[in-house]
Formats: C-alpha cells, sequence, structure tokens
C-alpha cells in the first residue's frame, strides 16, 4: 500500500484528536494485519468508493482512552462505553476520513463515504470488505491505544 494513501488518514487522526480531543497520540510501527479482531474495545469503520479506488478504514479505542476522549470532548466521563461513546467515535471515524479525502482529493484520488458504522465490545471483529492488503497503525497516549486500520484495493 502506498504512503499516499496511508498519509493522510495519519494525520487526519493526530488532527483531530489534538483538536476535538486535546489528546496527542504518538505513532507506532505500522504492520500488515492478518486477523479481522480488533485491538481494542470500541471501533469506528467506514467504507471509501470511487471510480480508481475502494477501500475502508477503522479506528479502535482502548475503553479508557475513549472515556477520556468522552470526557474532553463533552466535559463528561462516561462509566463505561455506551451509544453516546458509540456516537462520538464514529463522528471521529468521519471526521478522520472527512480529512484524508479532502488531501487525497488533492492528489486526484476522488471517492465518497459511507455512514461510519460502530462495533464495540472485547475481542470484537472488523471486517474490511475489501479485498486488499490490511495495515494497522499503533498508537500511543498516557490514556491508552488507538490503532487505525487501512484497507484499500490497490
Amino acid at each position: 500500500m502506498k504512503a499516499d494513501f496511508v498519509n493522510p488518514f495519519i494525520s487526519g487522526l493526530l488532527n483531530v484528536m489534538s483538536t476535538m480531543a486535546q489528546t496527542t497520540l504518538t505513532p507506532g510501527k505500522p504492520q500488515r494485519k492478518q486477523s479481522d479482531v480488533a485491538k481494542g474495545d470500541v471501533s469506528g469503520l467506514i467504507g471509501m468508493v470511487g471510480p480508481e479506488v475502494k477501500g475502508s478504514m477503522s479506528i479502535t479505542f482502548d475503553e479508557q482512552l475513549a472515556l477520556t476522549i468522552m470526557e474532553r470532548m463533552v466535559g463528561e466521563r462516561p462509566g463505561k462505553i455506551d451509544a453516546e461513546v458509540g456516537d462520538m467515535v464514529g463522528e471521529i471515524t468521519n471526521m478522520i476520513c472527512g480529512s484524508a479525502k479532502r488531501e487525497l482529493g488533492d492528489k486526484g484520488y476522488e471517492f465518497g463515504m459511507a455512514t461510519p458504522i460502530v462495533v464495540s465490545g472485547k475481542s470484537h471483529s472488523i471486517s474490511h470488505q475489501v479485498d486488499g492488503p490490511k495495515i494497522i497503525l499503533p498508537f500511543m497516549c498516557d490514556e491508552g491505544h488507538a490503532h487505525l486500520e487501512i484497507c484499500f484495493d490497490k
């Protein structure tokens, strides 16, 4: 997978986290992902389809990080992952993908975005409906881990 496709999602994630949730994430080493099992407790998944490219992206948060982000964004900390936390994860997924869409559009890659879906629970699955390699990128901060997954057919 080309860095052209991955970097806009990384910069989108880092920007959304710093501006919307006052959270600084430190990137780890990207890897190929072989399974569908998520590396966290709540995930947002969004599909992308265009004339030249088809793909999907997911962002997964550890529970404590998701609750901290919720607290920083709305001023209240829920006791557990609930529907409002799920809505927040869906909105963050949308913002990350929208940011990447703008950047990739400037490079000539046009695509439409689906409505994000949110899945939560220990060892939940993320099913990228695209026939292509899955890249997973870990991000760390004091409040926990996030994992960005990107899958494109090219």
